[in-house]
């Protein structure tokens, strides 16, 4: 990767931009505005991790991690998770290294924390970003949340 990418803190300076990122119209249908990941990353406090992804000084996409989240409380209280929470990269943007970027990001947070495993859940279908996944390395848990399918990757390999 080149080394003008970073993440950044969503700051008082950066907010607007970030909220007017805009994925491609077809990908709306699955992945929630940057609007409403302010709002959860808000309401889940420490566990919830906002970043912009910056080129430079060109904005060019949003990731949201989760960090050590209770999974399902009701299963299992010991079931703790990490992962990638939403990826919006801007339409004008992608297909330029800059999803493989994110995922790199948090694995390498996930892993700073001692994690071992990260997850990511995605909506399937058409359009959809399933196959963005698997191809960097998740594997289907045969797990599903809210319809969506539950991929995890191991972080300590690679």
């Amino acid at each position: 990767m080149p080394p003008s990418l970073r993440l950044e803190k969503i700051t008082p300076d950066t907010v607007d931009a970030a909220l007017a990122l805009r994925v491609h119209p077809h990908q709306e249908k699955n992945v929630a505005p940057v609007a409403t990941s302010l709002a959860e990353a808000y309401a889940f406090g420490d566990t919830a991790w906002p970043r912009l992804i910056f080129d430079g000084e060109e904005l060019v996409g949003f990731l949201m991690a989760f960090l050590d989240i209770q999974w399902a409380p009701k299963k299992d209280p010991e079931d703790r998770r990490s992962g990638l929470w939403r990826l919006n990269i801007s339409a004008d943007h992608q297909g330029k290294g800059y999803g493989r970027f994110a995922v790199e990001a948090v694995r390498e947070e996930i892993r700073r924390r001692g994690g071992s495993l990260m997850y990511v859940s995605w909506e399937p279908g058409e359009n959809g970003p399933g196959d963005f996944y698997l191809k960097h390395g998740f594997r289907t848990t045969g797990e599903t949340t809210g319809g969506q399918t539950v991929g995890v990757l191991d972080v300590l390999d690679g």
